[in-house]
């Protein structure tokens, strides 16, 4: 069980953000990134789910105000994560959305767009060695911020990609929805999956 993240981690940006109407009338709250503000690691996720109001801890950042807080995709990255070798203590996780899509359906382009000052934001405190990206939407968008264009995602995932504007590598992951789907059409069961996600970081520094 991963450990969950303190409340004095959460890097909120602003009190309020209205600029997607949608979006304001589908959340419970604005789930900003939280952790380390000295992170190796910043990791980018899509947005943030519906949540699970009645869960102890791990009710999403839909309820907690916190990025990858919940229960099956929260635990499921930083535990992926944690076993590479990179800890608690040295990823920050935020989303390239910051409030949930009404019945968890993907961010549309104009959101992300909306969205983007903000990663930009904390991408730019943290000044991390790596961002990882978490899915196609996520990459899409930390691609974006460089101007750079993504053809295919899949073909994209655990490669390198530098994006010269953040001064920083881009190592794109696959989303946890779809990580058992693919993971053995891209050749790989879990160990190796982790074992090639610390090998390709470790090579950034």
């Amino acid at each position: 069980m991963p450990p969950f993240p303190d409340a004095d981690e959460k890097h909120a940006l602003a009190e309020d953000c209205r600029r997607c109407p949608a979006l304001v009338d589908a959340r419970e709250c604005i789930s900003w990134g939280n952790g380390p503000l000295d992170a190796d690691l910043v990791v980018v996720g899509e947005a943030p789910g519906s949540g699970d109001p009645t869960a102890d801890e791990w009710q999403g950042g839909n309820y907690t105000g916190m990025a990858y807080t919940n229960r099956p995709s929260g635990r499921k990255i930083r535990t992926l994560l944690a076993d590479a070798g990179f800890g608690h203590d040295e990823c920050f996780f935020t989303n390239a959305v910051k409030c949930h899509p009404e019945d968890d359906r993907d961010p549309t382009g104009a959101e992300l767009e909306s969205c983007r000052p903000y990663l930009r934001g904390e991408i730019e405190t943290v000044d991390p060695q790596a961002v990882v990206t978490i899915g196609k939407h996520a990459t899409r968008s930390v691609f974006a911020l460089d101007d750079i264009e993504m053809n295919g995602f899949l073909d994209s995932v655990l490669g390198l990609k530098r994006c010269s504007s953040l001064g920083v590598a881009v190592v794109p992951l696959l989303h946890p929805s779809y990580q058992e789907v693919w993971l053995s059409r891209l050749g790989y069961d879990r160990t190796a999956y982790v074992e090639r996600i610390r090998e390709t970081i470790e090579t950034i520094w």
